[in-house]
């Protein structure tokens, strides 16, 4: 009996990782950060590289902004989740290689680049940012990246 359940757990870890392979992706989970508030993973790691979803400044725990209308303090946090999911990932913001920001008003850029620099203060990585009519959870602000894996 002993061992068909170790034989069982052998099939199954090797079943895991070429399923891994198969697919070539690896959905990243972390606690660290707020969990998806729709039907999308936080990241996943696929051809060397981690595809970060869009992160927003909500509290992981309460899933609230630390304030409704205050962009730099939603930016530092939507940065921090960001960071927490790049290391999840066995990854780090100086491998983070393209960024996008969704921006809820223009007005906010220049803010949003105060923070955004503290987090990217040399070689930045390429970015995109447009203003958008809305957001999730009427946020100010949201930010996706592209980071290299190893």
């Amino acid at each position: 009996m002993n061992f068909i359940l170790k034989n069982s757990i052998r099939n199954f870890s090797s079943s895991l990782s070429n399923y891994s392979k198969m697919t070539g992706k690896v959905v990243v989970k972390t606690t660290n950060a707020p969990g998806a508030i729709g039907p999308y993973s936080q990241a996943i790691i696929a051809n060397n590289q981690v595809f970060i979803s869009g992160c927003l400044g909500i509290d992981k725990d309460t899933m609230a902004f630390p304030s409704e209308t205050d962009v730099s303090a939603q930016t530092k946090l939507a940065l921090t989740n960001m960071k927490n999911i790049v290391e999840a990932a066995g990854s780090s913001m100086e491998k983070v290689v393209k960024t996008t920001i969704l921006l809820k008003s223009m007005d906010d850029f220049q803010a949003v680049n105060a923070v955004y620099s503290t987090f990217f203060p040399v070689d930045p990585p390429a970015r995109s940012t447009f203003a958008v009519a809305c957001l999730p959870k009427n946020a100010l602000v949201e930010i996706e990246a592209i980071a290299i894996h190893q």
